[in-house]
């Protein structure tokens, strides 16, 4: 496939990318929700708030080993000898009294006595077992943690919209939550078309081209939060593509094509995708105005009409695609908010020039300035996008007006983090 530096855009046939992924967009909606056992949940979408059903902590409790003990019996600023009149350890369940004058060895974790109200550590006294003495008198509350205080019951935990991360299923599990209905995580099909392509391992020579963009394109997807499948390599044959498609529709929630885009004589993803099949759905192909880029597909496949993004088969231009495009869809599936990556405005650190009409994605890097903001350094783009991007840890975004930027002027990027 070729790949033309300076893509020429003709006022009126490129489709603004605003509106192209607004009319895609609001055709996807979230996948319908589950209830997943909280060790499987990791990962995915909450798709409705969760609430603390009981307080965390369960009940008052020591936080550190030592004595428990009342604040009164303790003198200031002198030492205190008390009596210990027994010992409650972690898994001790009998609630027991303190009376003045006494105290108790305690383990962390271990339910306060009642009437406690400063748990000693060991350290500050001289460990005794019968009685003993604390050489230093800590403030009233120190050492222990009381019955709601981090989540009362009732208390929200976190909102729709939001990713199941370790530390969260630790706070559900600790308020006594087994399960949460989550959005399941999209299923996406990655397949890559054309009679040139070989599968890695080996060079590309003349009439043979390695299939790059099916194995980034599925760890792109698999960074974005989906469960991604790889399926090949399909040649320009109409009824294997057709046959490999209704294969996938029912083990996928999205399918994405790579290469065939075009209007070249092999260029078969467009030509059956464009079809109707029966009234079923079909692929509509639009020159959009980005760069690098080119003719995007989007449409449903399959009675089950499934929805399917074409790429170009350029890596770079895949590449570039999909975040612009399938990342977006894949958030949505997932009911993920928000579903664009986050940007920052930052200051360019050398001039750049971008083509006139098309909205320019160029890889970069970015760093945080001493004393607040961004600097931009923007790296190998146009036909060396996929260089760039091996290097970048954000994209410069540069607007369809925009001819050059001046090094010193302010752009906007986006962040390439390595998870939603």
């Amino acid at each position: 496939m070729t790949y033309t530096a300076e893509p020429e855009a003709t006022p009126g046939e490129l489709t603004p990318l605003a509106d192209y992924l607004g009319s895609v967009l609001r055709r996807l909606g979230a996948l319908p929700p589950l209830d997943l056992d909280l060790t499987q949940a990791y990962g995915n979408v909450l798709a409705e708030d969760v609430y603390a059903p009981h307080d965390y902590p369960a009940f008052d409790h020591a936080a550190i080993d030592g004595y428990a003990v009342r604040w009164e019996d303790l003198s200031c600023g002198a030492r205190t000898r008390l009596n210990v009149v027994g010992d409650i350890g972690a898994a001790s369940w009998r609630p027991v009294r303190l009376h003045p004058g006494a105290c108790f060895s305690i383990a962390a974790g271990a339910a306060l006595p009642v009437g406690a109200d400063v748990v000693v550590p060991s350290d500050w006294t001289d460990r005794g077992m019968a009685s003993v003495e604390i050489y230093q008198s800590p403030k009233r509350g120190y050492g222990l943690r009381r019955a709601g205080d981090e989540f009362p019951a009732g208390s929200l935990l976190a909102r729709a919209g939001g990713d199941v991360s370790p530390a969260l299923v630790a706070v559900l599990a600790a308020t006594g939550i087994g399960h949460v209905v989550v959005r399941p995580s999209p299923r996406v099909v990655i397949i890559a078309t054309g009679d040139e392509l070989v599968d890695v391992g080996r060079v590309s020579q003349p009439g043979q081209v390695v299939d790059v963009s099916s194995h980034a394109l599925t760890s792109a997807a698999v960074e974005a939060g989906a469960l991604a499948y790889r399926v090949g390599i399909c040649d320009d044959d109409p009824e294997a593509l057709r046959g490999l498609l209704e294969d996938q529709v029912l083990r996928s929630d999205l399918i994405v094509t790579t290469g065939g885009t075009g209007n070249g004589p092999g260029d078969m993803v467009r030509r059956i995708l464009s079809r109707r099949d029966g009234g079923r759905g079909a692929v509509n192909f639009t020159e959009v105005a980005v760069y690098p880029g080119a003719v995007l597909g989007f449409g449903t496949v399959g009675a089950e009409e499934v929805p399917v993004v074409c790429l170009p088969g350029d890596p770079g231009m895949a590449m570039v695609g999909f975040e612009v495009l399938v990342r977006p869809a894949i958030q949505l599936l997932a009911g993920a908010e928000p579903v664009f990556r986050p940007s920052v405005r930052g200051h360019l650190l050398e001039t750049v020039s971008s083509p006139s009409g098309l909205r320019e994605f160029r890889p970069a890097q970015v760093a945080e300035r001493r004393g607040g903001g961004y600097t931009v350094q923007p790296l190998s783009g146009g036909p060396y996008t996929l260089a760039g991007l091996a290097e970048a840890n954000g994209l410069l975004v540069l607007g369809e007006r925009v001819t050059a930027a001046a090094a010193g002027s302010t752009v906007d990027v986006l962040l390439l983090h390595r998870r939603r």
